[in-house]
């Protein structure tokens, strides 16, 4: 018997835990069996049990080197370090499912074991749709692509982690993306449940808002990481491409973020039930979606895996989430009537749904484009593409749209505003974006497109600056405390508001990042012998020759150049180089030189070295890309903020409200056997 084996046998065991604990929750409801629905409770902890020991399996079979099993022969070496032999455990397709898998069993055991006695009516409906999800996983890792396949003999080496991958953002990019999928199903599962169950009031909302908040960090943290790791590791210059992958990623980010704004105005005033119900179905659907998008290989990118047989059912499956959850929307929606109707258009409720409209209206062109290859094909027979400049035209009028009513939101009031508040109060950000429109065109400035977009942006900032100034002002009068004090306390005594300001900034600096490198990138080939020097931008480049060696198997080859600003008087050195691996073909990874600024990125790539020495180098010029990465830091920051719990606060507990409905089958199904 192989370690592998133990394995195999933990996933089908989890497999039939999972189809239990569905059924038994199921069960425990419609026949009104309360110890059936503590069995399914248990249940989801048999599950995560086993999927811990399927996993550790997994794990050990990688460090120690069982290249018998097809997976880890295909994805490790004796040459990795142990971090990148342990980072291959969701390298491939069969174990980032298993991660994938593992994850909802970790994220469904803490909502059971937090939620079991407050929430009693909803957590078996809750329960049978996380357990449904579980099982098609833990199908797909029983019968369709197992990690514990076993090779008919055992090589002495495996092939080794794809060289591409042999970064250190391998450790935490497609762990924070899949987790940010995955989370997304915590949500749905408490809206199907309010759905199922007809408790349609706002307990599902109180009980999922953090949920949502969690699932939203993840996936800002998992395209972070993404557009990150693109830029440093890839070597075309850029960030972002518009690819098929980066797509399905920011696909639920958009759903997710107009989903954040619905649950506030819904628990808030009691409006857009139908439209918050609707954002929670489109955001699980396009999170299996990315998920199946990867990992079926339909559509090519360079982050998808190859075409394999698990697309079928991950296309039945989409199909299934789809429309069951939109079949009981339909059916409920007479219940789901908002409490009152929106008083007028100037109000921060309508801006919200203004909001929402636009982050859809993105996510619907993005997903256009993504599959329009796949239609073109079925329809003429001939894959068109679909490249960044449709995306950057289609999508940016729209982004910029949606960042000026970012601003103007917050400093609409609720319900209806009057044209001496809305005066009032868009005076000041109004005055700045025209100023800075003003200066930056006295400054030579002639794009209108770029002009724009930055007036929007210091219209934004200058309205979350009045926003901490006035919660400052008025906190200094309670408190007493100095204006540091107080506006460094303020996020955290008022966190959703605070927080979501600190978010939006955080976007705006992303925004400024994003125009500024895109309207202003300089790029240049050339080609150096040792000793000669070239001007790019501001900078000049001098190369010293290239030097050679190997580090185990692998050929290392450094271009170092030295590097002087105009300005300065020091030089610096960065280091291009290839590496390439006899493994794969002698393919070779390009190691990315970046020289960073607050104003700009220098970014070279090594790109081909001659036979008289010489060396071929791509100069990107990039103004202000730190920007998005230090916008993001903020995004994630204010994302934080506005998720931690106050200090002595407690989950609530259900209540009822307007419209609640009988549940399908009443029953108060572990209050009896907690007593």
């Amino acid at each position: 018997m192989y370690l592998s084996d133990i394995g195999t046998i933990a996933i089908l065991l989890a497999l039939a835990g999972a189809v239990w604990s569905g059924g038994a929750a199921v069960a425990g409801v419609k026949w009104q069996r309360a110890e059936l629905v503590v069995s399914a409770r248990r249940g989801v902890y048999l599950v995560i049990a086993l999927e811990l020991v399927a996993a550790l399996t997994l794990i050990l079979s990688f460090l120690t080197h069982d290249f018998g099993l097809r997976y880890v022969a295909e994805r490790s070496s004796l040459d990795m370090p142990w971090y990148y032999i342990a980072a291959a455990f969701y390298g491939g397709q069969e174990g980032s499912l298993l991660f994938w898998s593992l994850t909802l069993a970790v994220f469904s055991t803490i909502a059971v074991r937090r939620y079991h006695q407050t929430h009693q009516a909803l957590l078996p409906y809750v329960i049978a749709v996380l357990m449904t999800i579980q099982t098609f996983f833990l199908f797909l890792l029983a019968f369709v692509s197992t990690p514990f396949e076993r090779l008919n003999f055992t090589p002495s080496d495996g092939a080794g982690l794809n060289p591409i991958l042999r970064d250190w953002g391998m450790l935490i990019h497609p762990p924070m993306l899949l987790i940010g999928y995955m989370s997304v199903s915590i949500p749905f599962a408490f809206a199907m449940a309010a759905l199922l169950s007809g408790r349609l009031d706002n307990e599902w909302i109180k009980v999922s808002r953090r949920w949502i908040l969690a699932s939203w960090i993840f996936l800002s943290l998992g395209n972070l990481l993404g557009s990150w790791w693109a830029y440093h590791v890839l070597g075309w210059g850029g960030y972002w491409g518009w690819d098929p992958v980066e797509n399905s990623a920011f696909m639920p980010w958009l759903a997710m973020s107009a989903l954040l704004h619905s649950v506030l105005v819904q628990d808030r005033r009691g409006v857009l039930k139908i439209w918050t119900m609707g954002l929670v179905i489109l955001s699980f659907g396009l999170s299996i979606f990315g998920t199946f998008l990867v990992r079926s290989g339909v559509i090519a990118s360079v982050h998808s895996f190859s075409l394999s047989a698990i697309g079928p059912f991950f296309f039945f499956f989409l199909g299934l989430v789809l429309i069951v959850p939109v079949g009981l929307l339909v059916w409920r929606s007479p219940h789901l009537k908002s409490e009152r109707p929106m008083d007028s258009l100037l109000s921060r409720e309508s801006s919200f749904l203004f909001n929402n409209m636009l982050l859809i209206t993105i996510a619907l062109v993005t997903f256009w484009g993504t599959v329009f290859p796949l239609v073109s094909e079925a329809v003429t027979g001939n894959k068109a593409t679909v490249g960044k400049p449709f995306y950057d035209q289609a999508n940016g009028p729209i982004f910029l749209a949606l960042v000026f009513l970012m601003g103007l939101g917050p400093l609409i009031p609720w319900r209806k505003a009057s044209r001496d508040t809305l005066l009032r109060n868009l005076m000041w950000p109004v005055a700045t974006g025209g100023v800075a429109a003003t200066v930056l065109v006295i400054l030579g400035m002639r794009e209108p497109a770029v002009v724009l977009a930055y007036a929007v942006c210091a219209f934004v900032v200058a309205g979350i600056v009045l926003e901490f100034y006035r919660g400052g002002r008025v906190r200094r009068m309670q408190t007493s405390e100095n204006w540091p004090l107080a506006l460094i306390r303020l996020p955290w005594r008022y966190q959703s508001r605070y927080g979501g300001y600190l978010v939006h900034l955080g976007i705006i600096l992303i925004t400024v990042g994003v125009v500024s490198s895109s309207v202003y990138k300089l790029n240049q080939q050339v080609a150096l012998k040792p000793g000669e020097s070239v001007t790019v931008g501001s900078y000049t480049l001098t190369f010293p020759g290239a030097r050679q060696g190997l580090e185990g198997a692998t050929q290392i080859i450094v271009a170092p150049l030295h590097i002087l600003r105009a300005g300065d008087k020091t030089p610096e050195t960065i280091l291009p180089e290839k590496r390439i691996y006899p493994n794969f073909e002698n393919q070779p990874t390009t190691g990315v030189a970046i020289h960073s600024t607050a104003s700009e990125d220098l970014y070279v790539v090594f790109n081909s070295l001659g036979e008289d020495g010489s060396v071929s180098f791509f100069v990107f010029v990039n103004p202000m890309v730190i920007w998005i990465w230090l916008g993001g830091g903020l995004l994630l920051f204010g994302g934080v903020i506005s998720w931690y719990p106050k200090t002595g606060r407690k989950e609530p507990r259900a209540v009822s409200s307007v419209r609640t409905l009988p549940p399908t089958t009443p029953v108060d199904v572990e209050v009896a056997v907690a007593r």
